[in-house]
């Protein structure tokens, strides 16, 4: 077996292991955006985007009681969708994506929000991050590996990819990871990141992937936690960085599709 194989193999074994470990710490893991139908789901993702799932669970009560599906969001007034959504951040492009997606789903998708990728990606305001959201959580399709913030920061970490971007990232999990699994490893790995994996200070003293982790990107100063037995054993990773990453970013004046 060539050693390129050899790598990848060993890799998608420490991939498996990591997510048996995240099914195990979050058995009850699922989609945090509040949504009562597939419209309201991509709504709510759109909202999301350089914004909290928690601000947007604010907002979307009264945004929905007021225009709950895509011809009440798609004729709605542009200043009061404005006014419902303002805090989420950069809330004129977010209406503005909200309606014309809606429109284009009435107008090209009679009035159903569609269930393939390609289709979904012709919505305004929708990349692969908010396709995968809505195919898997409101129509329990696995199409790809939803990457945000939180899965972009980890998987690199974890050594799951050498990419920054997030589609190429996507396309790594997507080899290493079963396809039912794909959603799995994505909402997990959020729940993780919020928990114990943080940006700026995580707790690498509680993880229980401590053991697996090479943690790059990291500075030396973070202590590992004796790992925990789980029922699939796997070789230990410790090729720890000592280089230190440090950049600035400014704020974008509109968001990123999500």
């Amino acid at each position: 077996m060539p050693v390129s194989t050899r790598k990848w193999a060993a890799k998608q074994q420490v991939a498996i292991e990591i997510l048996d470990r995240l099914k195990v710490l979050y058995p009850d893991a699922t989609c945090s955006l509040n949504y009562e139908t597939p419209v309201q789901l991509l709504v709510a993702t759109i909202l999301s985007a350089q914004c909290t799932d928690e601000r947007v669970n604010l907002v979307t009560p009264a945004l929905f009681a007021r225009f709950p599906d895509a011809v009440a969001l798609a004729g709605a007034d542009r200043a009061e969708l404005e006014a419902l959504v303002r805090s989420t951040g950069f809330y004129r492009n977010k209406a503005k994506n909200i309606q014309g997606a809606c429109q284009m789903i009435l107008d090209r998708f009679g009035g159903e929000l569609p269930k393939r990728m390609e289709e979904l990606l012709l919505l305004p305001g929708v990349a692969r991050k908010t396709a995968n959201v809505v195919l898997a959580h409101a129509f329990g399709i696995n199409a790809g590996v939803t990457v945000d913030t939180h899965v972009k920061r980890l998987a690199y970490r974890l050594g799951m990819t050498e990419h920054q971007d997030p589609v190429r990232i996507e396309r790594d999990l997507m080899r290493l990871l079963p396809q039912p699994d794909w959603e799995n490893w994505s909402i997990r790995l959020i729940y993780h990141g919020r928990a114990v994996c943080d940006a700026r200070k995580p707790a690498c003293d509680r993880c229980q992937l401590a053991d697996l982790c090479p943690q790059k990107g990291l500075g030396a100063t973070t202590t590992k936690a004796k790992p925990q037995s789980t029922a699939r054993s796997t070789d230990k990773t410790s090729s720890k960085s000592n280089s230190k990453a440090s950049s600035s970013t400014a704020k974008a004046k509109t968001p990123p599709k999500p």
